[in-house]
């Protein structure tokens, strides 16, 4: 609900000026995917456990033969990347045989048998899924020695998690495990959010009266403008979100649920980001800010 003329006016300013911000932040992301088709190769994430169960003399085996610089391996995000769009360190860079773990039953898959997985790659963009900030900047902790990659197929009600651990100083796909999404650590979020992109009634029903808003000032490269957005304005506003299948990544351990998420959109070459931020309210997910 507005609360002055004033806000009447900067709201209908915001209108105009915002829609076309979001016009082409989702046309870069649109042409990132264009790019990221020539990209050989798939992605993965990991949370690890131990290595007692793999034999020494097969780990040195392995490390021997990862043919990039160790580098590569100081940020997760680094690494994943290259594992993602090579064939070569993909392969040299997982446990075989891996094991996946199901509701039912455990597979082995072996060397022979894997097939290239180019996860987001191809799409231009992925999703994060965070607490809070401090939780996000642990994708810039070069200490961390666990992460998971999460693909998660909402139409399909499925969670791929695959878990990696850093083996003396080279990250390494160690498992995937399969479970439903009423099982993932962020259930709650996850059910409100494949509703809040498929049901537009319900998405407006889900904003906070006032929608705070950040994006950058299209008369001046160097500044940010700020604003806010009411459910009444929001059509003008809504970013287009990926409604089948988003990505997570955890970066260490999965940490307990609270009542906020940060949701992320974020280019894979361009550097374009979308951030959303919800607060649970009772038993409501609600947008309070959004960030271009």
């Amino acid at each position: 609900m507005r609360e002055s003329d004033d806000d009447d006016y900067q709201i209908a300013s915001m209108r105009k000026i915002f829609g076309a911000i979001f016009a082409c932040v989702l046309l870069m992301f649109s042409c990132t995917g264009k790019q990221a088709q020539r990209v050989e190769e798939p992605m993965t994430d990991s949370v690890a456990d131990t290595v007692d169960s793999v034999p020494m003399d097969t780990l040195e085996q392995l490390l021997a033969e990862i043919p990039t610089p160790k580098a590569m391996d100081e940020l997760f995000d680094d690494f994943f990347f290259n594992f993602a769009a090579n064939k070569k360190v993909q392969k040299a860079r997982i446990i075989f045989p891996l094991t996946v773990h199901k509701s039912d039953k455990d597979e082995q898959i072996e060397k022979n048998k894997w097939k290239m997985d180019r996860f987001f790659m191809h799409q231009g963009y992925y999703t994060l899924i965070f607490n809070n900030d401090e939780q996000m900047q642990m994708s810039k902790d070069t200490s961390i020695n666990q992460a998971i990659v999460e693909r998660i197929q909402l139409k399909k009600n499925q969670v791929k998690d695959y878990v990696f651990s850093r083996i003396r100083g080279a990250w390494m796909l160690r498992e995937i495990r399969e479970m439903k999404i009423d099982d993932n650590i962020n259930a709650s979020f996850l059910a409100f959010y494949q509703k809040f992109v498929t049901d537009k009634a319900f998405q407006v029903k889900s904003l906070n009266s006032l929608v705070k808003f950040v994006g950058p000032d299209p008369d001046d490269d160097y500044n940010m403008m700020e604003g806010l957005i009411t459910p009444d304005t929001w059509e003008a506003f809504a970013p287009q979100l990926p409604s089948k299948t988003i990505y997570n990544i955890i970066y260490g351990e999965p940490k307990s649920v609270g009542n906020e998420k940060i949701f992320i959109l974020r280019g894979i070459s361009n550097g374009q980001e979308l951030e959303l931020r919800f607060k649970k309210v009772g038993e409501r997910w609600l947008l309070m800010k959004m960030m271009t």
